[in-house]
This record gives C-alpha cells, sequence and structure tokens, in this order.
C-alpha cells in the first residue's frame, strides 16, 4: 500500500511539473539550457513527465516506471547541484512559472525527498 500512495503522490508530482513546464512555452526550452540541459532533450522533458506521472498515477508497471522516474530524478538533482558547485544560480523552472526562484540547495533537498518517493514505489 506504502508503494501505491509513493507511487500517485510522485506521478501527480510529475505531471505537475511537465504541465507547468509545457504552460511556460517557449521559455522552458532557454531555462532548461540555463540549468545544463541538452538543447535537443529540453523540449521533449515535459512530455516524458507527464507520461511517467499518469503511469505511476493508474499504476501500470509502476517498479519499472518507478525507475525511470528515479533517472530523471538523479539527472535533474546532478544537474542542480553542478549549477550550485559552480556558484550559478539561475532560475529553477522545475515546475514552470511557480518555480522562479534561483537555485538553491532546497532544491536538491526537495529532489532528494522526490527521490525517496521514487525509491518507495520499486521497492516497497
Amino acid at each position: 500500500m506504502l508503494g501505491v500512495i509513493a507511487s500517485v503522490i510522485l506521478g501527480g508530482v510529475m505531471c505537475v511539473a511537465g504541465g507547468s513546464k509545457i504552460a511556460m512555452g517557449h521559455r522552458w526550452p532557454v531555462e532548461a539550457q540555463a540549468l545544463g540541459a541538452p538543447k535537443a532533450i529540453a523540449p521533449i522533458v515535459p512530455w516524458c513527465e507527464i507520461a511517467l506521472g499518469a503511469l505511476l498515477i493508474v499504476q501500470i508497471a509502476p517498479e519499472i516506471v518507478g525507475l525511470l522516474a528515479l533517472g530523471m530524478l538523479v539527472i535533474f538533482t546532478l544537474l542542480i547541484a553542478r549549477q550550485l558547485r559552480d556558484g550559478n544560480r539561475p532560475v529553477c523552472a522545475c515546475f514552470g512559472s511557480w518555480s522562479s526562484k534561483p537555485l538553491s540547495w532546497q532544491h536538491v533537498a526537495r529532489n532528494a525527498g522526490f527521490i525517496a518517493l521514487a525509491l518507495i514505489t520499486i521497492f516497497a
């Protein structure tokens, strides 16, 4: 039951994150590149988040989808940590226009919580 709860919460977060990035329009790929995301990958990230989130919510192969979500979250977290390590503080566009604050270690901590949800989804 704990795995289902974690999966649904993480799925909702991913759907909101992806949807809010899409709502940014052309600004999302620009801000994603400022975070260090490759130009070719940035436009598809929101759609992948929504697809994974929806699959987590409806419980289709949650362990496999949770593993894919975990991979995305680890990559996002590493990109944020690299920017912080290098002294860069671009705007966090993790949740589109809703997250317009400069990057901080709080973003890493928040992602650690999401990573925990993915691990619970996979192993619970």
